[in-house]
């Protein structure tokens, strides 16, 4: 007999008047609904799929699905979906995998079967190698279940483990995430926050409170402004949920699909491709700052730079950008920030966004002015040493194609760390401003001629005369290009043209790495 029993027909009901809840807001007037959000409020569930998926894309998976507890009142409360809904679809036409709590169903509490949709759409984001991108709005494990919910959490963070540079995984935090909840957007590459209504801690402000004594509260503990400037926990801190998803779309579409996919083309139209503005860049004293963003946006494709953590560790810039169309990463030092010194947070900072472009191809282009490390006992304390080591064993395992120009200062161990020929570059330029050397001209000079300074009758003059003589010497590029530590010494209105046949040229570059099970980074 194929008649539905009773009880279908009860589930079905529940069924339709669920899917009228849910999509009341998207149908006849819901466009308007979603821009009233913008710039306040939260969107529901599914109006963030809604808007990050292309129109009539979805697939949701799951919608039957309900949980199994029996205890604490839970018997007598059952919804569709249980607080989560998971499916696939496609942005700009390419697939990707998506889940989107539901803070309405039990406050997007996770339990068991919550945990198993969330589980089936990874475990086929990985078979068909596609992105997977989380949007979270959970109050964290539903305490009714006990471990069974924990279990769940554990079943999500070891496949965010595996999937880890083998997909992208993107992270939105659209509401709370405590608890054992934030340790799956942490093992993510990308996480978005959303200032004033998106949150992250491991401890909530009244258990920091009773512990600490402290007295805090949510949007200080973690909000997307404190993760996005003191931890760094956040990649970018958005103005509300609509703002968030563009942003999403915009990252999706400099990434490829997976480990083994090339990185994504716009179609290109040669242009002259000279840049004289570059020419006038450096300021003719060295210790005066300039914005290394203004480097940048000159050499890559016209309004393609695309900041990541550009709220933290100032003193570094990391983003994507296209040249010729083609995806790169960039890694720029910034001597508008601490003179673009490396410190604890941007060799981190750099190490983190180095080694995501290596797993999935992505070639790297590193803007070098760089006076050292930062020196204190600040930093020393902190592990400056296993810090700094990051960011050198991140540019040394990378094999993909690595281009560095030496825009003025190259100082010291930094220089090495800055993807210089030693460590792997593939090629390496230098524009005729740039210093090469161990440290700067006046340290050095103090150093090497200390007993000469000491006797002359006039210290100062002296000081200066050797001061220049080490800088005609050394705090040039040439001498590093005789050894061929530089490929090139090219003028700074050239810059673009040599990367567009760089790449060009190193687009089927092939490098392997000694046999082993994987490099122990320093951590």
């Amino acid at each position: 007999m194929n008649k539905r029993t009773s009880k279908d027909k009860v589930l079905q009901k529940k069924f339709e008047e669920l899917e009228k809840k849910n999509n009341e807001s998207l149908l006849g007037g819901g466009e308007t609904r979603i821009q009233q959000q913008h710039g306040k409020g939260k969107l529901t569930a599914r109006e963030r799929i809604h808007l990050l998926l292309d129109e009539g894309s979805f697939e949701e998976m799951g919608k039957f699905v309900m949980h199994r507890c029996k205890d604490f009142g839970l018997e007598k409360e059952y919804y569709l979906g249980d607080g989560v809904i998971t499916g696939y679809g496609t942005v700009g036409g390419r697939l990707v995998y998506v889940f989107s709590q539901d803070f309405t169903v039990f406050g997007g509490s996770l339990s068991e079967t919550h945990a198993e949709k969330i589980v089936k759409i990874m475990d086929l984001a990985m078979q068909n190698g596609a992105p997977l991108i989380g949007l979270n709005d959970s109050g964290g494990a539903r305490i009714q279940e006990g471990v069974l919910s924990l279990g769940g959490y554990a079943d999500i963070f070891y496949r965010n483990t595996l999937a880890s540079g083998v997909i992208p995984q993107i992270s939105a935090i659209m509401g709370p995430c405590a608890g054992g909840a934030v340790y799956s957007p942490a093992i993510t590459d990308f996480i978005f926050m959303v200032e004033q209504t998106s949150f992250m801690f491991v401890t909530g402000p009244n258990v920091v409170k009773t512990v600490t004594h402290e007295n805090v509260t949510a949007e200080e503990l973690g909000g997307a402004l404190t993760h996005s400037t003191k931890s760094g926990v956040t990649h970018f801190a958005c103005s509300n949920e609509v703002e968030c998803i563009k942003q999403i779309k915009t990252l999706l579409s400099y990434i490829p699909q997976n480990c083994e996919d090339d990185v994504p083309r716009l179609e290109y139209y040669p242009a002259p491709e000279s840049r004289p503005a570059l020419n006038d860049i450096i300021p003719a004293n060295p210790n005066q700052p300039y914005d290394m963003r203004d480097v940048i946006t000159q050499i890559v494709d016209g309004d393609s730079f695309f900041e990541v953590h550009k709220n933290f560790a100032e003193n570094i810039v990391v983003g994507f950008a296209r040249i010729a169309g083609r995806s790169i990463g960039v890694v720029g030092n910034q001597p508008a920030s601490l003179a673009g010194v490396l410190d604890i947070h941007s060799s981190v900072k750099g190490a983190r966004f180095v080694r995501f472009c290596d797993c999935f191809n992505i070639p790297l282009l590193v803007l070098e002015d760089v006076p050292g490390f930062l020196p204190g006992t600040d930093q020393e304390w902190n592990a400056i040493i296993t810090n700094g080591a990051k960011l050198l064993f991140a540019f040394s395992e990378a094999t993909v194609p690595r281009v560095t120009v030496i825009t003025r200062k190259a100082y010291g161990g930094a220089y090495d760390v800055m993807n210089s020929k030693h460590i792997g570059a593939d090629l390496n330029y230098a524009w005729p401003s740039a210093e090469i050397a161990v440290m700067g001209a006046k340290g050095a000079a103090e150093i090497i001629f200390k007993k000469e300074i000491s006797e002359s009758t006039n210290p100062i003059e002296k000081l200066n005369e050797k001061v220049e003589e080490y800088t005609h010497k050394f705090a040039n590029p040439y001498r590093a290009a005789h050894r061929g530590y530089i490929d090139e010494v090219i003028y700074p209105d050239q810059t673009r043209i040599k990367l567009i046949r760089a790449f060009q040229m190193l687009e089927n570059k092939v490098a392997k790495l000694p046999r082993k099970k994987h490099g122990n980074i320093p951590l």
